[in-house]
């Protein structure tokens, strides 16, 4: 197979960006960071449910999720349901190989002189830093692949839904709509599995709740403040592709 015409490279390169971003959170998914601190702003200690003192406390993925979404709007919208079902399979699969490989790679024997090493005048023991950073627990990588899928199919099904409504107008409606109920299913999807049914976490169901809507609304402003992106990677696309065939595309698209 060659990749010759517009619409096969068009393809190959929505699909790298999707692929590549989501691995990428995985990993650097296990850094949390304070949304309040980083802008440089007080924190807003929420008391929701019962559960106080609550904060922005973000994973890092974060800073690659946005990317997907636009990228699997961008597939659903030019290239239909199924290469964006294929997409999300395909890279369930190769984020759980990358577990796999992470895995494998921690229980090598490390090198005597790489693993005791200083980094910015601290003494680090880099096989213990290694295996802190990559050693993500089993319930969350789980939680984490199921949480993906689920919001995946959720964003195409509900893309395509507003699209038979709206038809080709309201970009910004099938777009963010779509997101911010994936975006809802995903937030709490993986906070359940990974603290709530995981025995190693003794959450209640109001701890979960309650970050889950902390961690949502963070994702819902994000995914409202993406929308003119969306417009901008559009008008790339249509330029790249010219009319008839971005016209083409999207009619096939939507047929399914």
């Amino acid at each position: 197979m060659t990749f010759k015409t517009k619409e096969s490279r068009l393809f190959l390169v929505l699909g790298c960006f999707f692929v590549a971003n989501a691995i990428l959170s995985e990993f650097i998914g296990v850094k949390l960071f304070s949304v309040e601190d980083t802008l440089g702003i007080k924190k807003f200690d929420i008391n929701l449910l019962g559960v106080k003192n609550l904060s922005f406390v973000m994973s890092a993925g974060v800073l690659t999720w946005p990317i997907i979404f636009i990228m699997t709007d961008i597939i659903n919208e030019y290239f239909g349901v199924k290469q964006v079902r294929f997409l999300s399979i395909l890279t369930s699969i190769l984020i759980a190989f990358a577990f796999l490989v992470v895995w494998g790679s921690m229980h090598l024997s490390a090198a005597d002189f790489w693993v005791h090493q200083n980094i910015n005048g601290e003494d680090l023991n880099m096989n213990n830093a290694f295996a802190g950073i990559f050693g993500q627990g089993m319930w969350i990588i789980v939680g984490s692949i199921i949480a993906f899928i689920v919001g995946q199919l959720a964003d195409v099904l509900i893309f395509h839904r507003i699209k038979k409504i709206t038809g080709e107008r309201a970009l910004w409606l099938r777009a963010t709509g779509s997101t911010v109920v994936s975006q809802l299913i995903d937030s709490f999807v993986v906070i359940f599995i990974a603290f709530y049914l995981n025995p190693q976490y003794h959450y209640s169901w109001k701890m979960v709740a309650a970050i889950g809507l902390v961690n949502y609304t963070y994702k819902f402003i994000v995914a409202i403040l993406m929308t003119p992106i969306l417009y901008v990677v559009h008008l790339i696309i249509d330029s790249y592709l010219g009319k008839d065939l971005s016209k083409k595309l999207t009619e096939m698209a939507g047929r399914g």
